[in-house]
């Protein structure tokens, strides 16, 4: 696709399609498979800026969560070219789990609304959000896709959109919320990093339970992870490998569990040591 979509006069920006950024040596997504925009949102009464990015995919077609998993095309932001932006937030929905030939990868099948939260440099002045996303989609084959975006964002007061609000709402719970007693994680080391054992204290979630993991570092390399469900415990276990020559310090609390199942899930931040 060449051309660029018009700004539609309700403020309803959309994400342009045109040619890949140079050195980004991707596609742009034409809209007969993912069609991109910018929801505006509204202002909080704390003066953050709560607006999302959606991307609505052709029949059959899924895009990646953050983790995808070792075959899946985690999205990437850079948004370096916005104007009065300090902080962005995004509230990842609870993905959906698929498992095609014995390969597992996470994300979600025909739409994604990814609301976020921006916190402006100086508050109550103008902010508008612009620069590249690059993010994969798949059916029977994948591809890395890129585009730009730029709009911007309501100052005053604007209704709260059906769509951010919905995607709020689909947030994974919050150890508290789910009744986590407790998560407990041990290191040992292996030739190339470390593996982590994993014990989290938690009601079951739904007959079929995943976990994933999570590092500070997006450098990191994380396996795939390895649970099973013993009473009323989850036990997870995994290999965490840095970048090759990197040095290499794992801080418990900075460490992030996602439980899922059955369309539900549990959002878990630190372990301590047992």
């Amino acid at each position: 696709m060449r051309h660029a979509f018009t700004y539609l006069a309700t403020c309803l920006a959309l994400i342009s399609a045109a040619p890949a950024s140079a050195g980004s040596g991707l596609p742009s997504a034409p809209d007969d498979i993912a069609r991109i925009e910018l929801l505006p949102g509204w202002r909080t009464a704390t003066g953050e800026h709560m607006a999302a990015l959606r991307i609505k995919l052709a029949d059959g077609w899924k895009t990646y969560w953050r983790a995808p998993g070792d075959s899946g095309i985690p999205p990437s932001f850079d948004l370096k070219t916005s104007e009065n932006v300090g902080h962005v937030e995004f509230h990842w929905p609870v993905p959906d789990v698929f498992v095609e030939g014995g390969v597992r990868t996470i994300g979600y099948k025909e739409e994604l609304v990814l609301p976020m939260t921006i916190t402006p440099g100086t508050a109550g002045a103008p902010i508008k959000l612009s620069g590249d996303l690059q993010f994969g989609v798949c059916l029977d084959i994948c591809m890395p896709m890129q585009a730009s975006l730029s709009m911007a964002l309501p100052t005053g007061a604007a209704t709260q959109n059906r769509a951010i609000k919905k995607a709020l709402q689909a947030r994974p719970d919050t150890s508290r919320e789910a009744g986590v007693k407790k998560a407990l994680c041990s290191f040992e080391p292996i030739r190339d990093g470390l593996r982590v054992r994993a014990e989290i204290h938690m009601p079951r979630l739904a007959p079929n339970e995943v976990v994933v993991l999570e590092t500070a570092d997006p450098e990191v390399w994380v396996a795939e992870v390895d649970s099973r469900r013993e009473g009323g415990r989850i036990i997870a276990e995994t290999d965490i490998v840095p970048p090759k020559g990197s040095a290499f310090a794992l801080n418990r609390s900075e460490l992030r569990f996602t439980v899922l199942g059955a369309g539900r899930g549990v959002d878990i931040l630190g372990c301590t040591g047992g």
